[in-house]
């Protein structure tokens, strides 16, 4: 009966601090908002400003010669062309080492 309770007692401790933080994000998010920004009213004509353009040639490769292209560089996602389907894919890096592929539909 008493590992049990003990049990028990981690995995509610565990709940709890979880909770807790998900509060702690979610006041911090709120906070950091900026009243400014909600306020403002910005004219329709208002343009995007782009300051920099990097062209770069884009390999047919496979999904998985991406990733590896993509961990040599350091960046959290990498655009490629893709060897079997001819069109422009996406891979990027998930949370626990995972990666994801973006493809466009058809």
């Amino acid at each position: 009966m008493y590992v049990s309770i003990d049990l028990v007692e981690e995995i509610i401790e565990r709940q709890l601090k979880k909770y807790k933080n998900k509060l702690i994000d979610q006041e911090q998010a709120v906070l950091s908002f900026n009243q400014a920004f909600i306020e403002d009213e910005y004219a329709e004509d208002d343009s995007v400003n782009i300051t920099r353009v990097k062209r770069f040639a884009v390999k047919p490769m496979d999904p998985e010669e991406a990733c590896i292209q993509m961990e040599l560089l350091g960046h959290s996602f990498y655009v490629f062309r893709n060897a079997d389907t001819d069109e422009v894919n996406v891979v990027y890096k998930r949370k626990g080492n995972t990666y994801g592929l973006i493809e466009p539909e058809v």
